[in-house]
């Protein structure tokens, strides 16, 4: 498999960046606007962080502008995620409803690890230097 479709592995990672990017920027959406379902939650320094961290993350990683850096604060902010909220309700992800905190914990750390990638601003800016 990885024959044939390893030479399209540069849009498949650009597409997984773009998806996990729109959806995390989409829970910071949630939390900072209020918008796409979100709840009025009590507007205090640790949901504001989060919003911001999830919103504004989110639109670096789908822009491939210095997606690695924001990849390496989301997985952070993932882990603490998970620890504070999900892992207190018991050990496992789907016991405690924190899987979708790990998947992104984990999607983050990978994309920290491997950059922005070649299909992103940052390619496209280091090009005209």
């Amino acid at each position: 498999m990885e024959r044939w479709f390893g030479k399209y592995s540069e849009v498949v990672y650009m597409l997984m960046r773009i998806a996990a990017g729109l959806l995390f920027a989409c829970h910071g959406a949630q939390k900072l606007f209020g918008v796409l379902g979100g709840h009025n939650l009590p507007s205090t320094l640790r949901i504001q962080t989060a919003g911001t961290i999830e919103f504004f993350g989110g639109v670096l990683i789908i822009l491939g502008l210095w997606a690695g850096y924001a990849g390496f604060i989301a997985s952070g902010e993932m882990a603490v995620a998970y620890f504070t909220m999900h892992a207190p309700r018991g050990f496992w992800p789907i016991v405690n409803q924190g899987e979708l905190a790990v998947l992104y914990c984990f999607i983050f750390l990978y994309i920290a690890s491997r950059g922005s990638g070649r299909l992103s601003i940052d390619t496209l800016t280091k090009k005209r230097h």
